[in-house]
């Protein structure tokens, strides 16, 4: 009955993490499409999912804890509480960045300096990288995170070059500065959260062969 118990609460754990990762898969949508519209309704709604993140990850926190107290987890179940209590502070700093995104169109008086083309790619590249990332912590596949965590060089690449591209909008025309560097701080949240999806990636191969690597 204990050790019933004791499986349960795991599975409870990995449910919970998932169900997190659901939720910041939305927000990081919803923060990205009110950027890209200048949807400055979806981006208060998006703001206000903060606090129900927060709760979210402290009841993960205080299950782990929970399950550090009262039981004595062998090897394979000690790393799934600690992959799990890693991968949800990743999650919580997804957010974050997320919300600081959600933030950006109420900044934009004017518009966007330039098509989001390049951005919107590194958008949709990191939210590949979550979702895959997610699911490999799901199904504890080694080489779906490999892959996932690989992407990030192709996100640091469009980082540059959008960099690039508005330190000389601005260098050339400094009317445009305060928008500009609203995008700049865009593209910089972006490369984080493609950082932070490395990150799980990284506790998914911990979790899966006990190996800790760097994949970023």
């Amino acid at each position: 009955m204990v050790r019933e118990r004791y499986l349960r609460q795991l599975d409870l754990l990995k449910e919970s993490v998932l169900s997190l990762g659901e939720i910041v898969e939305l927000i990081f949508r919803d923060s990205m499409t009110s950027v890209i519209d200048l949807d400055i309704g979806l981006a208060e709604k998006t703001l206000v999912l903060e606090p129900g993140v927060d709760k979210f990850e402290e009841e993960i926190e205080a299950s782990i804890f929970d399950l550090l107290a009262l039981q004595q987890p062998m090897a394979s179940d000690l790393r799934l509480i600690v992959s799990s209590l890693k991968i949800s502070a990743d999650l919580r700093r997804i957010v974050g960045l997320s919300i600081n995104i959600a933030k950006i169109p109420g900044r934009m008086e004017g518009g966007h300096v330039k098509p989001l083309v390049d951005t919107k790619r590194m958008a949709d590249i990191a939210a590949l990288m979550l979702k895959d990332s997610l699911m490999a912590f799901e199904t504890q596949d080694v080489e779906l995170a490999k892959a996932a965590a690989a992407r990030d060089e192709e996100v640091d690449k469009l980082f540059y070059s959008v960099w690039v591209e508005l330190i000389e909008m601005m260098a050339k025309d400094t009317s445009i500065i305060s928008r500009a560097t609203n995008l700049l701080f865009l593209i910089r949240y972006l490369e984080r959260i493609a950082d932070h999806c490395c990150n799980i990636c990284e506790s998914v191969v911990y979790l899966a062969t006990a190996e800790k690597v760097r994949l970023n």
